[in-house]
């Protein structure tokens, strides 16, 4: 089933234009009512164009506001079966941290499935699997992203390098090329270095892909792929929780989306580094 529309209204909402994002907060307090609206009558009750309510929905990725209503739609079909973001308070039990932080992380991971395009991940996994060098850029939580996925792409052999911070990544774009991907992650999508360091990049001819929160934003707006995250939880956490889960889960779907692609090649390398590492810890 469609599904994802509210979620994406919701994760694009700061980044819409005042007109549609009139419309925008329309259908999210009515979307019962918005399903089975025309686009005129749509526009005739949010008082603005219909111009206005098909760039919103372009702007979320969509063909047209007949695709945003199935989406929706598919949203109200499922909304008594899924859970929400449940708050996390200083003050909880331990048993409330356990049931909540969890549910925050798998609610994370299905809202994510719902805005990540199926063939924006096949495309990443094809240019990945080609490159001469993969060049991972993150910063702060976003960095231990990047290293994650140059520790899994290490491990089958592909040429990776992950860098934290912007001298390093402003070095490694200057020498990139037309055969090789740069995979920027910044769940903000606004994250300074990491649009310096991608535009660096992207001069040089490299194939850029981004990880961001869904919506436009600079960092996504410099990608040839987009990949997208949704986390729309609000607690009282200080850094990255549910949001890091789902970006952690889309790295594992491209590692072995590229694992699929050259099975053999991949498992050789894998027991390979495997015995390397167990040698060496036979000599401790």
């Amino acid at each position: 089933m469609m599904n994802g529309g509210l979620i994406s209204i919701q994760e694009s909402m700061a980044s819409l234009k005042p007109s549609e994002r009139k419309v925008a907060e329309y259908i999210v307090n009515r979307p019962e009512e918005v399903i089975n609206l025309s686009i005129q009558k749509l526009a005739h009750r949010t008082e603005v164009s219909e111009a206005t309510i098909i760039r919103l929905s372009r702007t979320l990725n969509y063909k047209g506001f007949q695709e945003l209503k199935l989406r929706i739609a598919g949203d109200l079909a499922t909304k008594h079966s899924s859970n929400s973001y449940q708050e996390i308070s200083i003050d909880g039990t331990v048993d409330s941290f356990i049931a909540n932080i969890s549910n925050n992380n798998i609610q994370s991971i299905n809202d994510t499935l719902s805005v990540l395009s199926r063939d924006e991940v096949e495309k990443a996994i094809e240019v990945l699997g080609k490159a001469r060098k993969i060049a991972l850029y993150g910063i702060g939580a976003s960095g231990l992203i990047a290293q994650d996925f140059k520790q899994k792409l290490s491990r089958i052999n592909r040429w990776c390098e992950a860098a934290t911070d912007y001298d390093t990544q402003g070095t490694i774009s200057a020498n990139l090329s037309e055969e090789d991907v740069v995979f920027g992650i910044s769940y903000s999508g606004q994250t300074n270095d990491i649009i310096q360091s991608l535009s660096i990049a992207k001069e040089n001819g490299a194939t850029v892909i981004t990880l961001t929160k869904y919506g436009t934003n600079p960092v996504s707006q410099l990608a040839d792929i987009k990949l997208f995250t949704s986390s729309l939880e609000k607690s009282i956490r200080s850094g990255a929780m549910s949001s890091r889960i789902s970006q952690l889960n889309v790295i594992d779907i491209l590692y072995v989306g590229l694992t699929s692609r050259s099975y053999s090649d991949s498992v050789a390398a894998l027991e390979r580094t495997r015995k390397a590492l167990e040698d060496a810890k036979k000599h401790v």
